[in-house]
């Protein structure tokens, strides 16, 4: 579980947002510049709070009261972008191998040939990364951040950059994944159907404020697809 209460004060755009997310998905869903992937940077240790507490189970990343700021790589969050970012000089297999890297070591991770299965990728594992279309790339940044050891996975609008039938390609596989794995998914996005389709509670945003929260499938979420 996840639990978020901060402030971020700019000069163009200020942020004060509190809620909680558990296992399964949560959305934060709404317009561009609500303060979505804000929320995200603010989680990964990305950006640091003007005020606020920022907690992953029983671990605390950000406190400002008393001064604790969990350093990105020991958050233990798995980053997932529009962009795959994929190493392209390497094949599928070998960007997989390279996230085991940044795993605990002394813990039993998820298996590269379960994360593979489970996502599509088991016979794309020998192809070098450019080859491969819009919809593959994001299955193997996916798989990528799964296997790096994450306590929470954040998607920043995922399939935000693929086409209509690209998205429905893909759409199935997050769902394998939220299924197979019960790692708690923070997915940003702006689109109804990807919410009600993905998601177990949502988080409504709207200039940088928490205006709704709850089942997305409750009419007063005002969420249709």
């Amino acid at each position: 579980m996840i639990t978020f209460d901060a402030d971020l004060d700019r000069q163009d755009f200020q942020l004060n947002a509190a809620f909680v997310a558990d296992r399964g998905i949560t959305a934060l869903f709404g317009p561009s510049g609500s303060g979505k992937s804000t929320i995200l940077a603010l989680i990964a240790g990305l950006l640091k709070p003007s005020r606020g507490r920022i907690t992953l189970g029983d671990r605390v990343l950000t406190d400002t009261q008393h001064g604790i700021f969990v350093a990105t790589h020991r958050r233990r969050a798995g980053l997932v972008f529009q962009d795959a970012q994929l190493f392209p000089h390497l094949t599928v297999a070998q960007n997989l191998k390279f996230a085991q890297w940044f795993a605990p070591k002394t813990e039993n991770g998820l298996s590269l040939a379960s994360v593979a299965e489970v996502l599509g990728l088991t016979g794309l594992l020998d192809r070098r990364t450019p080859g491969l279309s819009g919809g593959e790339k994001q299955r193997v940044a996916l798989a990528r951040a799964l296997l790096s050891g994450p306590e929470i996975l954040l998607l920043d609008e995922p399939l935000a950059s693929l086409d209509d039938a690209r998205r429905a390609e893909i759409l199935p596989f997050i769902e394998g994944m939220r299924d197979e794995f019960g790692i708690p998914i923070l997915y940003v996005t702006h689109a109804a159907a990807e919410v009600q389709r993905l998601a177990a509670r949502v988080v409504k945003l709207e200039s940088g404020r928490v205006v709704w929260s709850g089942d997305p499938k409750d009419p007063l979420s005002g969420i249709t697809p």
